[in-house]
């Protein structure tokens, strides 16, 4: 997004030149937090003791502020951007904030969509280690998935005592880059020394469901539980096997015991944030961790937490999985965007953005309009945040503010980007009016007691605008015996791009009366949602044809460059 404003710094120049404070100075000024209940990974990150998370639990909770955006584009919105800078905001207004965000993946980072630290001067830092391997919580996740898929296939190996049936094993490999040639695999060749060969499959880390599950467990004992209640395959009989008839969940427990705790970092204006989780929205469920989002809302009076791509996505299932399972009850959302982002889906090319074009604004707010209208379903009120580029004009701006009147809500503009916290200040204050001025009746979309093929049905046609849903006899079938096994009572967790309502990248706009084609259904017994994976949605990402990673370095300083 540099390259949009006016200011000729990068972010990695900004944020190698911001004055950093000690992280413990950081926990002892802004939350009170002794030395002695953080563990420190050198000098600018720390994670946050567990004992002493526990000791919070009495202690009242604060407002949780939830920062969405319209369907992205490459235009780009800043919905990360604008949580740090709202964060910002609100603590030179005088409350007490604490932000939450995703850890970056690396496959986005090496890849296209870039990492997720936030831009200009609204970042968390230090942003190239948030950015790259940070505390090394995925690492610690993509071991334990895996050394969960090691013992499924030693169990075979040593002589299947489980009767698990080789062709329904759905456990899959993972790795946390964009990597193509592992969507499907045949592994296990060279001999009996090395197994059977059976057809597999890697998914990206951040598509696992050990990521899932780490980020919506809420103590070390519901994570060991969870772990345990991962389906990792089908016996002949179609009887699930779980890790915990392998005895693989105490394992991975213990490889994940340190990564469970928060991670504390700070903003460039020396503000605290949790960075803790990072499931993908398009193909999971989109939200920082439980813990670290119930832990700022003990220590603060409000918290800022974002959920990945347009509302569609992440704050769907923020609202209907995250604070059904978690008791979040959410005060507000601000749904993100850009002029630039309604004129492209207004029908304007990425070239022509620069140009003044009313009537695409008007054409674009389509899109944005549904989302806000979606939201008020839940039973949120809305603040449009209009994330100022330096191209806007105040016609187009006057467009936007007109329209979000129409639909009853707020449209403030907002430069976080180019002046940080000072340039979010209007936007904290009509946020924390709003909150002020009207209760949140948050409710999810749907009851518990929905079937599992209803509960996707209401999603896509409540919120994607689409006639309905359809799927062949195999996924159908599915879709029944889970519901017939005991599952019917999860949420669903609906996995499609995130630049359409639609299933269709392409499709702009606003669509309605499309059609919703699922084309896998897969249980996720830990994290206790199911997942339809719709459209040509891809579990395991693929680089570009110039992956960003062509452009990353380190210079003869030491200094990594290219990174955003």
């Amino acid at each position: 997004m540099t390259d949009q404003h006016t200011n000729p710094k990068s972010d990695i120049d900004i944020a190698q030149a911001a004055s950093m404070k000690r992280i413990a100075e950081v926990a002892t000024e802004s939350l009170g937090i002794d030395a002695d209940n953080l563990e420190p990974y050198g000098h600018y990150k720390a994670k946050l003791s567990l004992d002493y998370i526990n000791s919070l639990k009495d202690k009242p909770d604060g407002k949780l502020i939830l920062v969405t955006a319209m369907t992205p584009t490459p235009a780009g919105e800043g919905k990360t951007t604008t949580t740090v800078g709202l964060g910002d905001g609100l603590n030179r207004i005088g409350k007490k904030t604490i932000i939450c965000l995703r850890e970056p993946s690396l496959g986005p980072c090496f890849g296209m969509k870039g990492g997720a630290a936030g831009g200009g001067y609204a970042q968390v830092v230090p942003m190239t280690d948030i950015n790259l391997h940070f505390t090394g919580d995925f690492h610690a996740i993509g071991v334990a998935n895996n050394l969960l898929a090691a013992m499924v296939d030693n169990h075979i190996y040593w002589g299947n005592q489980l009767g698990l049936d080789e062709r329904r094993i759905i456990w899959r490999r993972v790795v946390d880059m964009n990597d193509r040639a592992l969507r499907n695999i045949v592994n296990s060749l060279g001999g009996i020394a090395d197994g059977f060969p059976r057809e597999d499959h890697f998914d990206i880390t951040v598509a696992s469901e050990v990521m899932a599950i780490f980020c919506l467990a809420t103590d070390i004992d519901d994570l060991k539980r969870r772990l345990g209640n991962i389906i990792v395959g089908y016996t002949r009989e179609k009887e699930p096997v779980f890790a915990k008839d392998l005895n693989a969940h105490g394992a991975m427990t213990v490889l994940l015991k340190d990564a469970f705790q928060p991670n504390l970092v700070q903003t460039l204006e020396n503000n605290p944030a949790f960075i803790h989780g990072g499931p993908f929205a398009n193909i999971a469920h989109g939200c920082n961790s439980v813990l670290a989002t119930k832990t700022a809302l003990k220590l603060a009076d409000y918290v800022v937490t974002e959920a990945g791509f347009g509302a569609d996505l992440g704050a769907e299932k923020f609202l209907d999985i995250k604070c059904r399972k978690a008791g979040l009850k959410p005060e507000i959302a601000v749904v993100v965007a850009t002029i630039r982002a309604l004129k492209m889906h207004g029908g304007v090319t990425k070239e022509n953005l620069s140009t003044e074009n009313v009537k695409a604004v008007t054409d674009g707010a389509e899109n944005l309009s549904r989302h806000v209208e979606n939201l008020k379903k839940f039973g949120l009120p809305v603040v449009v945040a209009i994330n100022k580029f330096s191209a806007d004009t105040e016609n187009e701006v006057n467009e936007v503010r007109q329209i979000c009147a129409e639909l009853g809500v707020d449209a403030i503009e907002s430069d976080h980007w180019g002046n940080g916290g000072a340039g979010a200040e209007k936007l904290a204050r009509a946020v924390v009016a709003k909150i002020d001025q009207n209760g949140s009746n948050y409710a999810p979309l749907y009851n518990d007691a929905l079937p599992l093929w209803d509960k996707v049905r209401t999603v896509a046609q409540t919120l994607y605008g689409a006639q309905g849903i359809i799927a062949d006899k195999k996924v159908r079938d599915q879709f029944k015996e889970l519901q017939d096994g005991g599952f019917g009572h999860y949420p669903v967790c609906i996995a499609k791009t995130q630049y359409s309502f639609s299933t269709d990248p392409n499709l702009k706009g606003a669509p309605s009366n499309h059609v919703v084609p699922i084309r896998e259904v897969r249980i996720s017994g830990g994290a206790e949602f199911v997942v339809a994976v719709c459209g040509n949605i891809m579990t395991m990402p693929g680089l570009p044809r110039v992956p960003a990673a062509s452009a990353i370095d380190v210079n003869e300083d030491g200094d990594i460059v290219g990174l955003f």
